[in-house]
């Protein structure tokens, strides 16, 4: 994990809702619908839940890459989302993405070293001509690869080599903060500990913010200082790894957890949730789990829990009756 420094949010996440328009249905997916959290400078937040929760569109809306329904964002103190191109184009540069696909996010037509270097040309100043193809060499150096790959097409390489590519593209720019979404579950085991370490390595070496998306909860429990859970397009619980780990507070946080294989011989009860995740254009009212909850209540009906501190521990989750057992251990 990361050191993180004491510094104020490099990034303020703040209401953010993101509804797309349902094909041939006159209603919306509320993809996003009220994600809010904070990420300081060198640290990793990991995001976690089921497919189809909104952990990708959360990465996507946060860069703009996607534009927003509504809510804020802000970078270093400035409103992201309200800022013009020119201004847009400055701020990119200090936020960076690493997609989950090597094989399609590449482009297979350039050598290595031009698409490592590509970032240059949008911001020349950051790197002299005379230098670049030495830089590109230290980076692919630094990634586990060797200089003259930068010569090389993308076809020439294996899936976890083209992450390792991905990430040099990205580290070109010096940015303060890089979206890694699900940038290890295309890889086998053995290269997705590999380029898990190279990432922990880089972020100990130039104090990187991670914003971390994966469906592996032991991905992020190796990586990330915090961890969010999302369920239906909202932040069921927020906290810093190993509280939320060792002492989930939502049930759903749990479930996930029971999921999580254990050593021989220590104990395990596997939660199994009923029936499907709902509709996202049509969610339940009040709490968005309670159709799959051991717990719910005519009030989980009723009324939508607020994300808030269970008993005055660090985590927040969203949950009328949170859990208090510890998980297993």
């Amino acid at each position: 994990m990361s050191n993180v420094t004491d510094q104020g949010p490099l990034l303020e996440v703040e209401d953010l809702v993101k509804h797309f328009p349902a094909e041939g249905r006159g209603q919306v997916v509320r993809a996003l619908d009220g994600v809010s959290f904070a990420l300081r400078p060198g640290e990793t937040l990991g995001i976690v839940g089921e497919s189809g929760c909104g952990k990708s569109t959360l990465a996507r809306t946060v860069l703009r890459l996607v534009e927003p329904t509504s809510g804020q964002v802000r970078f270093q103190g400035r409103d992201f989302l309200t800022a013009s191109q020119r201004e847009l184009r400055a701020l990119r540069r200090h936020l960076q993405m690493i997609f989950q696909d090597p094989f399609s996010s590449l482009n297979p037509r350039m050598r290595v070293g031009d698409i490592v270097g590509e970032g240059w040309d949008i911001f020349p100043d950051l790197v002299p001509e005379a230098e670049r193809e030495d830089r590109i060499g230290e980076l692919l150096r630094r990634v586990g690869l060797a200089p003259g790959d930068a010569y090389r097409h993308p076809h020439q390489f294996s899936g976890g080599q083209r992450q390792r590519i991905g990430i040099a593209r990205a580290l070109a720019v010096e940015p303060s903060l890089i979206v890694c979404d699900e940038p290890v579950s295309a890889l086998d085991v053995s290269i997705q500990a590999q380029v898990i370490n190279l990432l922990a390595d880089i972020q100990e070496e130039r104090g990187i913010a991670y914003i971390f998306i994966a469906h592996d909860l032991s991905v992020i429990r190796r990586i990330a200082d915090r961890v969010g859970v999302m369920y239906l397009g909202k932040l069921a619980e927020i906290g810093p790894t190993e509280e939320v780990y060792e002492r989930p507070a939502h049930p759903y946080t749990r479930a996930l957890l029971s999921s999580v294989p254990r050593p021989a011989g220590q104990p395990s009860t596997r939660i199994l949730l009923e029936g499907d995740v709902p509709d996202p254009i049509d969610p339940p009212s009040g709490c968005r789990f309670r159709t799959r909850c051991w717990k719910a209540t005519d009030r989980c009906a009723e009324q939508e829990p607020r994300l808030e501190s269970p008993g005055g521990r660090p985590q927040l989750a969203a949950c009328h009756y949170p859990e208090e057992a510890v998980m297993p251990a």
